[in-house]
């Protein structure tokens, strides 16, 4: 991973978390959830959010107000810009659709990914307290057995750092559920691999949840 990455200055209602950039131009920021997103929230995220239920819009507000403090901190220029769905319902920032931007929360904590000509995804995952082996097959087929074998205390963890890769490439390529994030083999305790054109990272020695990114290659005049 190239390191971490200084925060900028950040106004009353903002994330504050850790900015790392796991290659090069492509960062990622995880954070506790903002208590008061709504209210420093950009008034195009409020108007997206008006429609929402109370938790949801919550959500959403917390993974807008993360997406844009990573922004600021590394394309200030375009932490402003309105966030709109594309066809595929993956998010694109309005006039830059070639910048790659991706948003996760679980629980208290909020995730985002930014990768200037690149697609992205970001997962982030509480572990489950007791993975049923029915999900355990779903999510790991094969490798089931190898979880398994695992002690108890440590399969919901590993689990979830599993499916935390899973659920970015999927997010990276714009297909979500419908990608079948459960058929992707990760191996587990792996801390980087590659899924077709995607490479996929994740922050094991840097996060004490489970946050995994997925991006592609940059293109020739980013090498």
């Amino acid at each position: 991973m190239t390191g971490s990455v200084a925060s900028a200055a950040r106004p009353a209602g903002s994330v504050t978390g850790s900015v790392r950039e796991v290659a090069a131009g492509v960062w990622v920021l995880s954070a506790p959830r903002p208590c008061c997103a709504e209210s420093a929230a950009h008034p195009a995220d409020l108007a997206s959010a008006r429609v929402m239920a109370p938790r949801r819009r919550s959500e959403f507000l917390a993974g807008r107000a993360a997406l844009r403090q990573l922004l600021r901190t590394v394309r200030p220029d375009l932490a402003d810009a309105a966030v709109r769905a594309d066809p595929r319902g993956r998010p694109v920032l309005a006039g830059h659709p070639e910048v790659g931007i991706s948003v996760s929360h679980d629980g208290d904590t909020v995730a985002a990914a930014v990768a200037p000509g690149r697609r992205v995804g970001v997962d982030v995952q509480l572990p489950p307290v007791a993975p049923s082996d029915n999900l355990l097959r779903r999510c790991l087929r094969e490798r089931a057995d190898q979880l398994a074998a695992l002690p108890p205390a440590g399969r919901g963890g590993e689990l979830a750092w599993v499916w935390t890769v899973q659920e970015a490439c999927v997010k990276a390529t714009g297909d979500g559920l419908a990608g079948r994030p459960w058929s992707i083999d990760v191996p587990l305790g792996r801390r980087q691999g590659r899924w077709g054109p995607y490479t996929w990272v994740s922050l094991r020695d840097h996060s004490p949840i489970p946050l995994s990114c997925a991006f592609t290659d940059p293109p020739a005049d980013l090498e």
